[in-house]
């Protein structure tokens, strides 16, 4: 028994000595899951993510001026591959972890309703969206509100996020009544966590897909490229889809 235990510490200070960190870059509409992973790679690996979140055209302007990150989940396949193009990113290293989707939603319930007739009906003072300049959820939602013809009937209620978490908070908080925001921040487990929600459909607007990239500051660290892998491997993956995210 006391050869055993000597053993395990051994094994676990084997363990702690070839750990290390890797700085993640996460659009802040993936905050919940990426914690849910974070938490599982640094059980399986060791390794510790260290997690920033933000909107990705801001990141994009940061790496691009030296910040730390090592890896970037984006809410968009467009700013990995120009990250890539313009050699701030491992070639080849580029994939689509999550599909996103949108969801119009308001924290009280009966207010949205099943078909999102309520942006029709126009009873409402304020509407959340992000900025379309910097969130992709925020063009998305852009792109939705063209598509139904009703950009010009809404737009003088709108409330901007600068990225998708505070438009979240703006709803959140009944700042505003009703906004679009992203599905895995009000969805777990199959359904709504609270209030009245209608699900974009995806026909009306471009794929959210939502791409990972290795950035050259973490070409040569091991817990970056095995970040990575994880991102790819079954419990990673099943917690993505519990959040509402398609995988392909």
């Amino acid at each position: 028994m006391q050869r055993l235990s000597v053993f395990l510490l051994s094994l676990f200070a084997a363990l702690a000595a070839h750990a290390g960190e890797v700085q993640v870059a996460v659009a802040a509409n993936f905050t919940a899951p990426a914690q849910e992973i974070a938490a599982g790679f640094q059980g399986q690996t060791g390794h510790k993510a260290v997690l920033a979140f933000g909107a990705t055209g801001k990141f994009y302007a940061q790496i691009v001026n030296g910040a730390p990150f090592e890896i970037l989940l984006a809410a968009d396949d467009a700013v990995p591959a120009k990250l890539e193009n313009e050699g701030q990113a491992v070639a080849g290293s580029r994939f689509t972890y999550a599909i996103g989707t949108l969801v119009l939603w308001s924290s009280k319930a009966d207010v949205v309703d099943a078909q999102g007739e309520v942006l029709k009906s126009g009873n409402f003072k304020h509407l959340a969206v992000a900025n379309p300049k910097t969130a992709p959820y925020g063009a998305a939602a852009i792109e939705t509100l063209t598509r139904l013809k009703l950009l010009d009937a809404v737009q003088p209620k709108f409330v901007q996020g600068e990225n998708i978490a505070q438009t979240y908070q703006f709803v959140s908080t009944a700042n505003a009544e009703l906004g679009f925001v992203a599905l895995s921040q009000v969805f777990k487990d199959g359904k709504l966590t609270s209030g009245s929600g209608w699900i974009v459909p995806a026909d009306l607007h471009a794929p959210i897909r939502q791409d990972a990239v290795l950035l050259i500051k973490g070409k040569d660290n091991a817990a970056a490229s095995t970040f990575m892998d994880y991102l790819k491997s079954p419990p990673a993956q099943a917690i993505i889809t519990a959040f509402g995210y398609a995988l392909r």
